[in-house]
């Protein structure tokens, strides 16, 4: 897939509060809003607790693209949007985010996020879950700020999945039956639902149907995943940012290795249940050689292609805009980190 033309440059001024490091081709349409996020996150990180503050600036000045509030920005002004409610919903879905990243690496037990130390393992699980908590609540207040029922509801309806998502993967952990079915339903409530939550708010403020863009963040979302489960069978430290082999060693059926399973002789199928029901990371070279024998790396890299070919279709009739090609090139970007 190629975009229509190329994206326009824009020269970020010195006075934004922005990381350079942050901004891509999909960041520069839309440099000064998101620059606003950032300052807004900031600002609303507030609280009389020390803890809460360190625990909350140590997450969220850790990097990443802040994708999730980005598609907020660019839903709604791919959409006609030219105020300003779409700042606080973008900080909103980023808190949202950024709580079940806390909770997740306490889940499990992780020890790198985005190439740092997970908060957990400095401050401890009980820490880490308690300011979760307050980043979601914090998210809440600053909804009923925004006062849109309707912004809402989105936000209740997806947290609320994320949260059976994390329930769901939790118990399918160390089960070597799991389906593409089954993993198909994980990963959209778990990862999928917030990025489809993000672009419908978008154009929910900028009054127009939303079914367009939730479609377009659903396959986004699914794409984002799936080429993530790629990497870490695939990747490296360097470029995904946590440890290899974390889904091996927390007994997660991908893609990746369902396809190896299902296609594997039967030592091959043996090897694998075993490897995930002892959730045995030490079996992670042999397992990872069978993935790639099978074509299992292939097969789920060319599944989130075709979830990025669907994500463009979604958005086939918005205007042809700098803000509809920075989404066309976000989907892109989605399935271009393997490397």
């Amino acid at each position: 897939m190629t975009l229509k033309r190329p994206l326009p440059s824009m020269n970020v001024p010195a006075n934004l509060e922005i990381s350079r490091s942050l901004m891509t081709p999909f960041h520069n349409s839309v440099a000064q809003e998101f620059s606003a996020v950032n300052t807004l996150i900031v600002k609303r990180l507030n609280s009389n607790v020390d803890l809460v503050e360190s625990i909350g600036h140590h997450i969220i000045d850790a990097g990443g693209k802040r994708l999730r509030p980005l598609l907020v920005i660019l839903s709604a002004m791919a959409n006609g949007y030219r105020g300003d409610q779409h700042i606080s919903a973008a900080a909103v879905i980023e808190f949202i985010h950024t709580a079940t990243l806390l909770h997740d690496d306490v889940v499990d037990v992780s020890t790198l996020r985005r190439g740092r130390l997970t908060a957990n393992s400095q401050w401890g699980n009980a820490s880490s879950v308690l300011v979760g908590d307050f980043l979601y609540s914090r998210a809440f207040q600053m909804l009923v700020e925004i006062g849109d029922l309707s912004i809402m509801r989105i936000v209740a309806d997806a947290s609320n999945l994320i949260s059976e998502g994390e329930v769901q993967q939790l118990s399918n952990a160390g089960n070597p039956d799991i389906t593409q079915t089954v993993y198909n339903d994980v990963i959209y409530k778990k990862t999928a639902v917030l990025y489809e939550a993000a672009a419908r708010i978008g154009a929910v403020i900028a009054n127009q149907d939303s079914n367009a863009m939730a479609n377009f963040g659903r396959h986004l979302g699914m794409a984002f995943q799936i080429t993530d489960d790629v990497m870490d069978y695939h990747g490296n430290v360097g470029n995904i940012g946590k440890n290899i082999g974390a889904d091996l060693s927390e007994g997660k059926m991908t893609l990746p290795l369902i396809y190896a399973r299902d296609r594997g002789k039967v030592e091959d199928v043996e090897l694998i249940r075993n490897a995930i029901k002892g959730r045995q990371k030490e079996q992670f070279l042999p397992v990872r050689a069978l993935i790639e024998a099978s074509g299992g790396l292939d097969f789920a890299t060319q599944i989130a292609r075709e979830a990025v070919v669907s994500a463009s279709r979604a958005i086939a009739d918005l205007p042809n805009n700098a803000y509809t090609e920075a989404l066309l090139a976000l989907a892109e970007y989605s399935v271009s980190r393997v490397k």
